[in-house]
């Protein structure tokens, strides 16, 4: 009896458990299958936001058509992976400054990496001292666009010095205000010395005069090294220092000029045109014009005008009139004023000069005479 009860115990023993484990597996499968649903549902989700908040539809929803994006990914091809949330971030700091599509297409193409960089740490900063300093928004955008790369200058050791420079040489307000939007860069790269005071002095011009901030900018830019060099170029060709310097306060773009091409250009002067040096103080766009495309081509068309027998529209123009002539202005003196065959030639020779490889030698085979300044 007692062995019979034992085992109908033992039985529905057997049974709660084995019913017990069904419910227990069942109720795991019900979990698992429950699980996997959610985290399906969560992949699809995530995967449903990505597609929509990409960077190209980030772009796009802030304003960008398909081909401003498409230069955008060329400029910058990791934009295509950027970090959704910092891009779209990063690209409404640049919303208020009224920075627009187009603007960001020119911003990527100048600095490529200019989402790249943290702007959010130092963009709130500026601001209002870029605002107070330029005068508006408005001209605060026109300069990031033309040098991006402002929103990353440190501030206080690099910017602020470098105002306080320029208003010290007393440039006013207005004058340092557009020559910031001429040349963004002229803040970031200023640096001065008690040599390069100096040397704005020798330059002979006044704080009043209206060169006096040209002068300023262009040797506050400038490398020590770089003066020395250029200023130490042009001795070579037999001007004393007095003499660069007050040509550089008259044109101080002279400095910004490189040697090889004020050397090119001197030694075409002096063996093709056979000017003395001292021609170029008192004519300096014979530096600055550009020796293949303007200079030679078009001593060339006068010297075969002469040699023609040929005169020009304007017989009483010199060689230093021609030069400094509209491009229409000069076809329409030594060329088109000829009859048409003539005038055919005369292209022909013009054109052909202008194609001319640059050979330095070259200019010392051609003697230029009878124009004189």
């Amino acid at each position: 009896m007692n062995s019979t009860v034992k085992r109908n115990v033992l039985a529905v023993i057997r049974s709660l458990f084995a019913s017990s484990s069904l419910i227990t597996k069942a109720d795991f499968r019900n979990s698992l299958s429950a699980s996997i649903t959610a985290k399906c549902s969560t992949l699809c989700l995530n995967e449903a936001e990505e597609q929509i908040l990409s960077p190209l539809e980030v772009l796009r929803k802030w304003g960008c058509n398909d081909d401003e994006i498409s230069k955008l990914f060329i400029s910058r091809p990791s934009l295509r992976r950027a970090n959704v949330a910092q891009l779209e971030y990063k690209l409404n700091l640049l919303t208020p400054l009224g920075i627009t599509s187009s603007d960001l297409v020119k911003i990527v193409d100048c600095r490529p990496r200019f989402f790249s960089r943290h702007i959010h740490l130092v963009l709130d900063e500026r601001i209002n001292y870029f605002i107070e300093l330029l005068g508006s928004k408005e001209v605060l955008r026109k300069v990031i666009i033309r040098n991006p790369s402002l929103m990353f200058y440190d501030l206080e050791e690099k910017i602020k010095p470098a105002v306080a420079f320029y208003r010290e040489l007393g440039i006013s307000q207005e004058d340092l205000v557009a020559m910031f939007v001429a040349r963004p860069t002229l803040i970031p790269r200023t640096n001065f010395s008690n040599e390069k005071f100096e040397y704005i002095q020798r330059t002979g011009v006044s704080r009043d005069s209206k060169m006096f901030k040209y002068v300023a900018a262009t040797i506050g830019v400038s490398r020590m090294e770089t003066i020395e060099e250029k200023v130490a170029n042009l001795e070579k060709f037999g001007l004393s220092q007095e003499e660069i310097w007050n040509l550089c306060g008259r044109c101080p773009i002279i400095l910004t000029l490189s040697v090889e091409k004020v050397q090119r250009n001197m030694t075409y002067v002096m063996a093709s045109m056979k000017f003395p040096a001292h021609s170029v103080l008192k004519h300096p766009f014979l530096l600055l014009v550009n020796l293949e495309t303007h200079l030679r081509p078009r001593v060339d068309l006068v010297k075969r005008v002469s040699e023609m027998g040929l005169k020009p529209l304007v017989e009483e123009v010199n060689i230093a009139t021609a030069l400094r002539m509209s491009e229409k202005r000069f076809l329409s003196v030594y060329v088109m004023c000829h009859p048409q065959d003539v005038a055919a030639e005369l292209m022909q020779v013009y054109e052909k000069a202008k194609s001319m490889k640059r050979l330095a030698e070259e200019s010392k085979k051609y003697v230029f005479k009878g124009f004189p300044f």
